[in-house]
């Protein structure tokens, strides 16, 4: 075909005009309430300050490319939209699907979102994927792409995302040459190798090793959710992080006592066998910017890595508690809807000391249990396939209610009243279920408000609207489901996490009628962020 004719036809297609499908758009933007993201600066030296604008701009590349793969162009979406309020909901989301609402799709044209995400070609079957024999086709680091005659092909993402790694690489060389803490610099240093080798083992361990650093960065390819496929993959994201030395410092006593949580479990000995790391790290941190993965929908609140069960059974993990992130949503979420739908007696109980613990000791529990199934032959994550993080998250959730228990019985958290724990739990349990039931964390929330319902651990008046927390049966109820998630895991049970999951984790009628007054009420579902360089006051 002449040039002239391609020309003239390219010219003639008609302009994709993205339109909402949704004529409440602007609401939907608007239950996103904005928060800053600050903290005090002054804690860093010059060189760290100047180590700032490096890990921004990293963190931005990281940003897209999770675009990459959670949708694939981000410019030609948004330049096509001319809806500024759906645009908002669009970046919100990470593209034209919602995350909190099943991910279902708000955006005219646009059907529903590839399970496999742009990790696999979406026309792929399963069958073709288990029939494609290469080693490496399941690992974490890697794409699927299309050979010219429509096999199947293994892409690693230090190949596939090449221009944008190495800009990373060198900018993490460069913050690394600022570093005046060691264990900083090391782990700057590789993690701008790993990034290029597809090989991220050496620098998990080197991040494992940090203790006295005041800046902290998440940087890489890290969490599976987004693989809803087979949980395999993982995305990019990346945090930079101001640590709070004084919250830190009370938190500190508790990594020593991991093996005697683990010994405490209310499992048999065989599910409880592995010793998890000592050299684990509990700290509370003021976040200044959250980049792809997790700042897609719901904010994380805390960080529990690196995922690595090798990582885990060697040094343990660290747990990051964003205290400003957190003091955000318990202010201007959690509180308002306690008081819609906790019992008014009982709302003196949600305290924002034990919304702290919760969601640290949920982190902490991500380290209990097993990683490797009884038999041996595969870890727990292989074992359970796409079920993994659903159960996983369950798991921290249940095993974080009972890491307090125990620890209060320990005398570790002295003049503790655990019903400020178990009632802000139950308040918890409605923030995060508005974030919908599609995605692993979802998932979880719906499994243990599902359980602790049938086990009587909750009681709600229908003339009033109110729920009452049952302290014995709420606490008979956290044994018997950390015992099955446990035993499940162990097991490599996939059979019955799939059966448990299908009938405990969805958002049933009367439940859906009790979220539907919490945004009749106006409470944001959730928060979004103004961050950056000139909003922290670099």
């Amino acid at each position: 075909m002449p040039i002239m004719a391609v020309l003239f036809l390219v010219a003639c297609q008609p302009k994709v005009t993205y339109k909402s499908t949704d004529p409440n758009i602007k609401e939907k933007a608007d239950e996103f309430i904005p928060f800053k993201l600050t903290t005090d600066l002054s804690v860093l030296s010059a060189k760290e300050k100047q180590m700032l604008p490096l890990l921004f701009e990293a963190a931005k590349i990281m940003d897209g490319l999770f675009w990459k793969q959670a949708w694939g162009d981000k410019q030609e979406l948004l330049s096509n939209t001319p809806d500024e309020n759906l645009r908002r909901f669009m970046m919100i989301n990470y593209g034209p699907w919602e995350r909190l609402n099943a991910n279902q799709s708000f955006v005219e044209g646009i059907g529903e979102k590839p399970q496999g995400a742009q990790f696999y070609p979406k026309d792929m079957s399963k069958e073709e994927f288990e029939a494609f024999n290469d080693s490496k086709k399941s690992d974490l680091y890697t794409i699927i792409k299309r050979n010219d005659d429509r096999s199947l092909k293994v892409v690693p993402y230090s190949e596939a995302y090449k221009e944008e790694l190495t800009k990373v690489s060198s900018l993490l060389k460069q913050a690394a040459e600022l570093a005046e803490d060691e264990g900083l610099r090391n782990y700057l240093s590789l993690r701008a190798e790993a990034l290029l080798s597809n090989d991220y083992l050496a620098s998990d361990m080197a991040w494992m090793d940090m203790k006295t650093n005041t800046i902290d960065f998440v940087v890489g390819p890290i969490e599976t959710y987004e693989d809803a496929l087979y949980g395999s993959k993982a995305a990019f994201e990346s945090y930079i992080l101001i640590k709070d030395k004084e919250w830190s410092d009370k938190l500190t006593r508790f990594a020593s006592l991991l093996p005697k949580l683990q010994e405490s479990l209310p499992v048999d000995a065989e599910y409880k066998k592995e010793v998890p790391g000592t050299d684990s790290d509990l700290g509370a941190y003021d976040a200044l910017y959250y980049a792809g993965d997790c700042n897609a929908g719901s904010k994380t609140i805390a960080i529990n890595l690196p995922n690595d069960p090798q990582v885990h059974i060697e040094k343990g993990s660290r747990k990051l508690q964003l205290k400003n992130s957190m003091q955000a949503k318990f202010d201007n979420i959690l509180v308002p809807i306690s008081k819609v739908l906790i019992a008014p007696e009982q709302q003196k109980h949600v305290k924002f000391d034990a919304f702290f613990e919760n969601t640290m000791f949920h982190e902490v529990a991500h380290g209990l249990g097993i990683k490797m199934t009884l038999d041996g032959n595969q870890s727990v994550r292989e074992a359970m396939k796409e079920t993994a993080s659903s159960i996983e998250e369950a798991k921290a959730d249940i095993l974080g209610l009972y890491m307090v228990s125990k620890l209060a019985e320990m005398g570790e958290l002295p003049n503790k009243d655990l019903m400020d724990n178990y009632v802000t739990f139950m308040a918890g349990i409605f923030r995060s279920v508005r974030f919908g039931a599609a995605s692993a964390h979802g998932k979880a929330n719906m499994m243990r408000f599902n359980y602790f319902q049938e086990k009587g651990a909750f009681s709600y008046n229908k003339e009033t609207g109110y729920y009452t927390v049952d302290f014995d049966k709420m606490t008979d109820a956290m044994i018997s489901l950390s015992e099955e998630i446990l035993t499940m895991q162990g097991d490599g049970n996939y059979k019955k996490a799939k059966e448990t999951l299908a009938k405990m984790g969805t958002i049933r009628p009367a439940l859906q009628a009790d979220l539907d007054r919490i945004a009749e009420a106006g409470i944001p579902r959730d928060i979004v962020f103004e961050q950056g360089p000139t909003v922290c006051g670099l």
